[in-house]
């Protein structure tokens, strides 16, 4: 039963990761001509997504589970919603960073109640803390960046 709740934990994760990486695909070329110094940011970004990924399907395989690689119905609806306000609004960098901060916030509640709902086993509780501090420090990179924008 444990491995059940692990793997499902982990793979809520994961599909939380899949909305972050289909996010960051969403600000390619939004935001570079404003903000070129945060291309570097948005490449570890975008990198570090990748492992996290990768890190959580290793966990679900050792676990016995199987990974559900898809993203989730709440991220699907963001980035739609995303797609339309940019269409009468205008793309504009602003609007992207406001985004970005968002879809971070909302990865860093889902990794926190993964680790207070108490269903991760030891070894994916390390992994899931050390990817929480990563998106912490993403989220504020975008938020800090957002303010100097007022």
């Amino acid at each position: 039963m444990e491995n059940t709740n692990t793997v499902s934990t982990l793979n809520d994760l994961l599909n939380i990761t899949n909305d972050r990486i289909k996010g960051f695909d969403k600000v390619e070329d939004k935001v570079w001509d404003t903000y070129s110094s945060l291309r570097s940011d948005y490449d570890q970004m975008v990198s570090e997504s990748q492992t996290m990924k990768s890190d959580l399907i290793s966990l679900i395989r050792e676990k016995g589970g199987e990974p559900d690689d898809t993203s989730t119905t709440a991220g699907a609806l963001h980035r739609t919603w995303i797609d339309i306000k940019n269409s009468f609004g205008g793309d504009n960098a602003e609007s992207t960073l406001e985004n970005v901060a968002f879809g971070e916030k909302a990865a860093i509640e889902a990794y926190e109640s993964a680790l207070n709902d108490g269903t991760l086993c030891p070894q994916s509780t390390s992994v899931v803390s050390e990817q929480l501090s990563k998106l912490r420090s993403s989220y504020s990179k975008f938020t800090n960046l957002e303010k100097s924008v007022d």
